[in-house]
């Protein structure tokens, strides 16, 4: 019986000093930001803590992109309408870092709008025209977190070209 006793106790203060250390590992995002470029890519930052020490962590940024690239002359116009599209789809980036020994990530992510599908005559230079991103998301895939960082849109990139916008 005191050896039953005996095993028990051990068990009991095994499983005591196990609880404390699962719960001082509890991930979440601290900041975590986004901010259009003036390239028309979108950089988003973010600090996540709670990860335990030197923890290798994998994150994704994703997004539904929205670009319209148009074609411009030497005399810096769109001389017509063909040589304007507007591409849609999913746009995404994706990162490990690693938590070091404060169990923390602070890094950045940053994403690219849909790539065109027209090209340019002759003389002609391809520039992209607006770009917007919506439903952006951050998400922890490790710890399967996330964080919605909202909708961005540029409005016109090229004013000072003559029907680009």
């Amino acid at each position: 019986m005191r050896r039953m006793l005996f095993v028990l106790a051990a068990v009991f203060a095994t499983a005591a000093l196990a609880v404390p250390a699962a719960l001082a590992v509890s991930a979440h995002f601290n900041s975590a930001s986004a901010a259009l470029n003036a390239d028309g890519t979108l950089t988003a930052s973010f600090k996540e803590a709670g990860l335990g020490t030197n923890q290798v962590i994998d994150y994704s940024l994703t997004a539904n992109g929205t670009a319209t690239y148009v074609c411009v002359n030497k005399g810096g116009s769109n001389p017509s309408a063909q040589n304007k599209a507007t591409v849609n789809g999913p746009v995404s980036a994706t990162g490990e870092f690693s938590s070091g020994k404060n169990g923390n990530v602070q890094a950045s992510l940053k994403v690219s709008p849909p790539p065109s599908n027209i090209s340019c005559p002759g003389g002609q230079k391809l520039q992209l025209a607006s770009v917007g991103y919506a439903n952006v998301t951050l998400t922890d895939t490790t710890n399967n977190i996330s964080v919605s960082l909202g909708d961005f849109s540029s409005g016109c990139l090229l004013p000072t070209v003559r029907g680009a916008c």
